[in-house]
Parts: structure tokens; sequence; C-alpha cells
């Protein structure tokens, strides 16, 4: 007999040790709940039990049972005796079941407390052996302590886990929203029909693991758009490198895409390529139209193989890039040129994007004015600056030949220039140059350009010339000599042309 006892009570250690085990690691609360039922009824030979996590203010959260009633009867009535404390020295709360209105003889209940605080609770009803239906020991209750004080700080861990996991939730819709929207960081803005299909397959290309040819005309933002691709990608988290091919000289070139090894020529010391550099996230392609034979040679085999070779290496080295292209060349006639390689060019234009000019897209003018002008306001120190209804007129008459660009970059000049906080349809002149001639004629010369600044200034500053000075980023000083000369000059011309009209009117008489 002492023998079976002594099984008996190695069998409970040994549960106690298996249900440590099976709920260490993060499990989610409910895993914890009905690992603890299961275990309670099981090993106490319990004819019903129920398991259950509470809340802070003793509601249930999560409840599972075994033969217990539906509706969870008795259940409050035990709370609130295990809240008041109504417990006995082993910890339990032991009560026959007519006292809960429950159909059983005796319930025993034990609290999971972590911290003094009550998260959750577990109970068992009538315990059932082959002789009949038996009373719960002291040993039973000493058992059911230790299962419900085992799993009171897997619930307290399964809970923080859980508010982990939703703060990483609530912080990736954050970052999938930021990135959505990463677009109009990027200064690709626009409400035009044209726009938005480019803007739509960005963001459904990036989602796509593959090679993006970017085609349009300079200043369009292809940059941008690949920015925006890896932005949106799962590669975000990885580098951006861009290099621009027709701004290197190609015999560069080759050691600036794929590496060098030191000692290739003398004073070479080794440098990482930008393949290399971008490994696990995008590598940008500007202008790769005007890579040599030999380069785009050597890129295919990257894009096939994904290793790179670096020049005067031995060996090769792995990448993981995705390639997003760009060019404004007619790759297509290159081919049948035989200047671009056909094959290369099918592995670079898996997907294309086209991006339309500007000039067919006018309607994002005012979008693009206003975008432009509060973030270079903002970096300027002037971040309430306006712009006039004539300034926005001028900017929609010119044609943009160098894009969105070329619009970015007269904003910035206009914002600059402007002698108060409103950009107005001078400074928009002013900033387009030839594009838009200032006041006078298009043939003034520079000098006299100045002139009608400053002197449009002053008048904005009503005279006051120490204002005019700050508006205009010079010393006072520099300002009173710039006047004066002008004022000489003034006073000279005057004369000149005074004097030729004095020779008009009264000629010199010849001497005899």
């Amino acid at each position: 007999m002492r023998s079976s006892h002594e099984g008996w009570r190695r069998a409970r250690l040994e549960t106690v040790l298996e249900l440590s085990l099976a709920l260490a690691g993060p499990r989610r609360e409910e895993e914890v709940v009905d690992e603890l039922c299961q275990r309670a009824v099981g090993l106490l030979d319990a004819r019903a039990g129920f398991a259950a996590s509470l809340l802070p203010g003793g509601e249930l959260a999560r409840f599972v049972a075994i033969g217990w009633p539906a509706e969870g009867g008795g259940t409050e009535a035990l709370i609130a005796a295990q809240e008041r404390h109504e417990v006995r020295r082993d910890g339990v709360v032991r009560v026959p079941g007519r006292m809960l209105g429950l159909p059983f003889h005796e319930v025993l209940a034990a609290a999971c407390l972590w911290q003094e605080e009550l998260v959750g609770l577990v109970a068992v009803a009538d315990k059932e052996a082959r002789q009949g239906r038996l009373p719960f020991d002291d040993e039973d209750a000493i058992f059911l302590r230790s299962l419900a004080l085992l799993a009171a700080p897997c619930i307290a861990a399964a809970r923080a886990f859980a508010e982990v996991e939703r703060q990483r939730q609530v912080l990736e819709d954050e970052n999938r929203a930021l990135r959505a929207s990463a677009g109009d960081e990027l200064g690709l803005v626009g409400e035009s029909p044209p726009m938005r299909r480019v803007l739509e397959l960005v963001r459904r290309v990036a989602a796509a693991d593959v090679s993006v040819l970017v085609r349009g005309e300079s200043g369009t933002g292809k940059e941008r758009v690949a920015r925006l691709i890896h932005a949106l990608s799962a590669r975000s988290r990885g580098p951006f490198v861009p290099l621009n091919c027709a701004a290197v000289p190609e015999t560069l070139l080759e050691a600036e895409l794929f590496g060098i090894e030191a000692g290739v020529a003398t004073g070479v010391t080794a440098r990482v390529g930008k393949l290399e550099l971008a490994h696990g996230g995008t590598l940008f392609l500007d202008e790769v139209g005007d890579l040599s034979p030999v380069l785009q040679a050597k890129l295919l085999r990257v894009v096939q193989e994904r290793e790179v070779e670096p020049v005067g290496g031995r060996g090769v080295v792995k990448v993981d890039v995705r390639l997003v292209t760009a060019t404004n060349r007619n790759l297509e006639a290159m081919m049948e040129a035989g200047e671009f390689r056909r094959d290369l060019y099918y592995r670079l234009k898996v997907v294309e994007l086209l991006l339309p000019p500007l000039r067919q897209r006018r309607e994002d003018i005012p979008l693009l004015a206003h975008y432009f002008l509060r973030r270079h306001g903002a970096r300027l120190g002037r971040p309430k600056v306006t712009l006039s209804r004539g300034a926005l007129e001028v900017l929609l008459r010119h044609d943009y030949p160098g894009n969105v660009r070329e619009l970015e970059n007269v904003l910035e000049a206009a914002v600059a220039m402007a002698p108060t906080g409103r950009v107005d349809t001078e400074d928009v002149r002013l900033a387009l140059g030839r594009g838009e001639p200032p006041v006078g004629d298009a043939g003034d010369t520079l000098d006299q350009v100045v002139r009608a600044h400053v002197q449009r200034v002053l008048r904005a500053h009503r005279g006051n010339r120490a204002a005019a000075a700050r508006a205009l980023g010079v010393d006072r000083s520099t300002l009173y000599r710039m006047l004066a000369r002008w004022d000489a000059t003034h006073v000279a011309e005057s004369y000149n042309v005074a004097h030729d009209i004095e020779k008009t009117k009264f000629p010199r008489r010849r001497r005899m």
C-alpha cells in the first residue's frame, strides 16, 4: 500500500515537472488555461473542473471547463471567496457544491496568484475512485495549489507577450502607413490619372522581388520611384544604394560597381563595390544605357548567378540584391544597333514603369508647387511662406523641359529670393531666368536685373534699408555701396542724355 502511495506521489511530481515544461516559453493565454484544466482534472481524478484567467476587476478572461455547467455556475462565488481571502492554510477554498448551487458534493478551488494579484482560478469537483466517491485530502489541495501557482506566472507572461505582439502589430501597421505615404515624402505627388497609374504600379510591383526598369525623361523622378519601390518592399530594412552610370568615368565604373582588390595596380587599395554594398537591399542603376558592352556582360552574370567577381579578384562573392534600373535612352534602338545586349535588356525589364513628363500632367503642378514650397520654406527658415495666384499662373504657363526637378529648383530659388513671406510673380520669373524674363526686357544685363530686385525689396520694406539688407542676406554697408554706385551711374547717365539733347538742339557752328 505504501509502495502504491509513493508511486502516486511520484506521478504527481512528474506531472508538475511536465506542466512546467509544457508551459515554458511563449504561450497564448488560452493555451495555458486549457493545459491547467486538463492537468488538474486528470491528476486529481475529478468528476468535473474548470480553469479560468481573470482580468484585474475579477471578470473572466479565458474559461475552460470539463464536466462543469456550461454557464460557469459558481465561479463568481469562488472568485469572491478568493478575493476575501476565505482560504485554508493550504491555500485553497473547499466548499460543498450545494453552497454554489452546483450538483457536486465537494468543490476544491485554488487561486493563481502573481505578485499578490489574482490572475486566475482552478477548481475541481468530486474526486472519483474505483471504490466510489472519495473526499479530497490535504495532499490533493497542496497539489492543486501547486498547479495554480505554477500557472500564474505563465498567465502573466502570456498577457505580456500578447501586449508586445499587439504593439508590434500596431507599429507594423503604422510602418506600412508611413511607407505607403513615402511617395509624398519623396516628392512623388500627384492626382492626375498618369501619376495615379504610376503610383499604383509602384505599390503592386514593390511586393514582388523582381527587377524593374524605370523609364522617363530627365527630371521626372526616376530615382524617387526607385526609392519608393525599396521603401514599400520586404527589403526596406536593407540598404538602398544608388549609382549613376553616366556620372562615373568608364575606367572607374567597373571598380565602382563590382569592387576591386588591393594590389591590382600601384597604389590601388581594396574597395567594396556597390553590388556588394547593396546586399540584402536594392541597387539602383541610373542611366544604365551608358554601360559599356564589357560591363553589360558582367552585369548579366550578376543577374543570372547572383555573384560578383571584383576586379583583380580570384574568387566570387555571393550577393542578394534587387536591381532597379533607369534610363531616358531608347534601349530598343540601341539593341538594333548592337549597342545594348538583348539578353540583359529582358533581364532588367521584368517590369517596366514609364514616368510621364510634367507637361503631360499639368494638373499636378499646383500640388507639386505647394509641396516644394513647404519643404524648402521649412529648410530655409520660412515655414509659413505662401504662393501668390499670379506666381502660380506663371508656373502653370511654363513648359518645364527639366520636368519635376526644374519645378523644384524654381521653387527653391523663389523661396530664397522672396523678400517677404509670400512668393510673388516677380520671384518666380526671376527664378525661371530666361524661361520667364524678369521685370524689364529680355536683354537686360545682370546688373539691371539685380538692381530691379533690390529696388523691389526696398519697396516691400518701405525704404527701410536695414530691413531690406537682412531680407537680401547682405550687410547694410554692402547695400549702401550698391545704392551709391547705382545713384552715381544714374546721375552720369542723366548728364550724358542731357548733353546729347543739348547737342541736338544747338549744334556747334563750324569754324570758317
